[in-house]
């Protein structure tokens, strides 16, 4: 039998709060929030003592509410771009605007989730590994499109070149979240395009 959540008022209380949840946990690490953030998030309704099931159950939940942002704020706008190089571009771009608009306060989740991740161990782990993964081929699609299209060059590597797309967003993700500076985000926009060979915005 499936374990109820907490009593917080509902489902409408309960997005708001996988929201917040999925906020805190990328200052937490992926393996939080801890006890005492549950407990401040969730309030009364959270009991520090259901045990790790009810737990990695939140944690899975997060997770999900986590990547359904990323999704939202990053995936999406890249998938209604022009097919090809319109697409690579703005993934890249996206992901920058998902950090320069500190939705969550400890970077990109998803970033922070790569970065701390050994090997999957375990559901949560499992989850996170399923979204990294559709973040890669998603970013590899796009330059197979772009390659098919002529937009790179012919001999382009598409999964080469989405790991080093993807290596450039970790880096960047992690050094804005260091140092708060917004010129980590101006540098990473301009290796992009002089990576892919795309115009400044005027």
């Amino acid at each position: 039998m499936t374990e109820a959540w907490p009593q917080v008022g509902g489902p409408r209380n309960r997005s708001a709060l996988l929201t917040a949840a999925a906020a805190l946990v990328g200052a937490d690490g992926r393996n939080g929030p801890s006890a005492g953030t549950l407990a401040m998030v969730l309030g009364r309704g959270w009991d520090r003592r259901t045990g790790s099931r009810s737990r990695q159950q939140l944690q899975l939940a997060v997770i999900t509410e986590a990547g359904r942002i990323f999704d939202e704020e990053v995936v999406q706008p890249a998938r209604a771009a022009p097919a090809g190089l319109g697409q690579l571009a703005t993934v890249c771009e996206t992901f920058f605007g998902h950090l320069e608009r500190h939705s969550c306060p400890g970077g990109c989740f998803m970033a922070s989730a790569a970065l701390e991740m050994g090997t999957p161990a375990g559901p949560v782990d499992d989850l996170i590994a399923a979204l990294q993964a559709q973040f890669g081929q998603l970013i590899c699609g796009f330059a197979a499109a772009a390659v098919a299209r002529n937009e790179l060059p012919a001999g382009e590597d598409p999964g080469r070149l989405a790991f080093e797309l993807n290596g450039i967003m970790l880096a960047t993700d992690m050094n804005f979240v260091r140092h708060k500076d917004p010129a980590v985000l101006d540098l990473a926009r301009q290796i992009v395009r002089q990576r892919l060979g795309v115009a400044s915005p005027t």
